[in-house]
């Protein structure tokens, strides 16, 4: 049984965050506050998506949104403060970041940054709240682009086609290759390879 949404009554921020589980690369938070009055069709959340249909509605997004924020931490802070730290700093400088103060500000997950908003934590509201649909898919666009450009950077490792997350074909290649400079040394897979260990 879902909690019930709860009722707002003024502007809305939907919040969410991409690139929690790779093992390279930086965290990416985005906060949006959709305009009532121009709909966005076809907002859902961004692992449901092809990249394509994800990226068309991310200028959507940002043509016709009220307010926009997008933040990035980056691999060494991660490891400095660890991801859920810095997911939730993220999420928390996206939400200070945008140019509209918002009502109330809602959180995909089920834990909430140390803001000084209203907030509730909605899980799967990437699902069920639009704000929180389009915050995902913003954080998605940004971090895939981001991986383009480490691809490009790191060839031999294949990020482009499994944006760091820690499938198969990754794990052979981090073993073969090691870590770059972007993986995550506090992610266990990336320290036992620094370790001399599989």
């Amino acid at each position: 049984m879902q909690e019930e949404l709860p009722e707002i009554s003024g502007l809305l921020a939907g919040v969410d965050e991409a690139g929690r589980g790779p093992l390279v690369g930086n965290v990416v938070a985005a906060a949006v506050i959709l305009d009532k009055d121009h709909a966005i069709e076809g907002l859902a959340d961004s692992k449901k998506l092809t990249a394509k249909r994800r990226e068309v509605l991310a200028e959507e997004i940002k043509k016709h949104a009220k307010a926009w924020a997008v933040v990035s931490i980056s691999p060494a802070e991660i490891d400095n403060i660890n991801i859920l730290q810095a997911t939730m700093l993220a999420m928390k400088q996206s939400v200070e970041q945008l140019q509209i103060t918002p009502d109330h500000v809602f959180i995909d997950g089920n834990r909430c940054p140390d803001i000084s908003h209203a907030v509730t934590a909605i899980i799967k509201g990437d699902a069920r709240v639009a704000e929180i649909s389009a915050a995902s898919i913003i954080a998605k666009v940004e971090r895939d682009a981001q991986m383009a450009v480490l691809h490009e950077q790191y060839p031999h490792y294949g990020f482009d086609k499994h944006k760091g997350y820690p499938t198969k074909a990754h794990m052979e290649l981090l073993a073969e290759h090691g870590p770059c400079p972007e993986h995550r040394r506090s992610y266990a897979p990336v320290r036992r390879c620094l370790e001399g260990g599989a």
